[in-house]
């Protein structure tokens, strides 16, 4: 067996890691998770609010980390459905806006008794970058004079007496970069006192760990505190668990438990086959 291992080609090693990660995909097999205690601020950030409160949906990021952000925007969603909280949805980045299509199709196919205009909104994405967001602060109708779809705002019933993101009771953004978290940290969160929980990619959260918890209540960092997020909504509303794109976050960690898995017993396997060969004398 020693020497079948210690001669095994590094090809069946790369099938094994295949199997490994194609194997959860196509069985679509999820592991549950237990959310951290950073993760729990921020579902109960929006747990906490009481039906009807505004909350500010921002957006920031584009198809590149959808894989890791989208499951984040769309629990981030079900969540406010659930809650029946007011949703504004806006972007600073313009290939965010299919991003929020994709989070509003989830509130007609699930929430058909929710409407446009009275439980959610578009605002879409407006150019200027954290420029936007310092006109927002102050008068929102000054940028957005209509909705994503061209209707104005004077028309739309939820947005009667919001004159600034100011009259948001709770800011949640999901960032891929700049702009995002941390602009909007800086100019809103920072300086007017507004609570606020952001999802961030796993290379950008550790740049804004340090605003816990006086200016971010908490972050979902990366597809890790997404899927652990599902879990918290899906504890909380266990009817959700009957729908499987509510566990996306989930299902894309399953290749990832069982790959890491293959990889700490290969490890291991591999400093067997060293000390066995050290012990014999075997120095090729």
């Amino acid at each position: 067996m020693y020497e079948f291992l210690k001669t095994l080609d590094r090809r069946w090693v790369f099938l094994l890691m295949f199997l490994a990660v194609a194997t959860p995909i196509l069985l679509k097999v999820t592991f549950p998770e237990k959310p951290s205690a950073m993760v729990m601020d921020v579902f109960q950030a929006i747990e906490g609010l009481p039906e009807g409160s505004k909350v500010l949906m921002a957006w920031d990021f584009d198809p590149a980390s959808r894989g890791e952000l989208e499951p984040m925007a769309s629990a981030f969603t079900r969540h406010c459905a659930e809650k029946k909280l007011k949703m504004y949805y806006m972007a600073l980045w313009p290939l965010a806006v299919p991003m929020i299509q994709d989070s509003i199709r989830i509130l007609e196919r699930e929430y058909p008794h929710l409407e446009y205009g009275r439980d959610y909104m578009n605002l879409g994405y407006k150019p200027g970058n954290e420029g936007v967001i310092k006109v927002v602060i102050t008068n929102i109708r000054k940028l957005y004079t209509t909705d994503h779809y061209g209707t104005g705002v004077e028309t739309i019933p939820m947005m009667s007496g919001v004159t600034s993101v100011q009259a948001m009771d709770l800011i949640i953004n999901v960032s891929a970069g700049d702009p995002g978290t941390k602009q909007w940290v800086q100019y809103v969160a920072t300086p007017f006192n507004k609570r606020m929980v952001a999802g961030a990619t796993g290379v950008q959260a550790p740049q804004l760990y340090p605003y816990i918890p006086a200016q971010l209540v908490g972050i979902l960092g990366a597809i890790k505190a997404a899927a652990e997020y599902e879990q918290a909504v899906i504890d909380g509303y266990p009817h959700l668990a009957k729908i499987a794109t509510a566990k996306e976050g989930l299902r894309r960690m399953g290749p990832q438990l069982v790959g890491h898995v293959l990889v700490v017993l290969l490890v291991i396997l591999a400093n067997v086959i060293y000390f066995i060969g050290r012990r014999r004398g075997d120095t090729r």
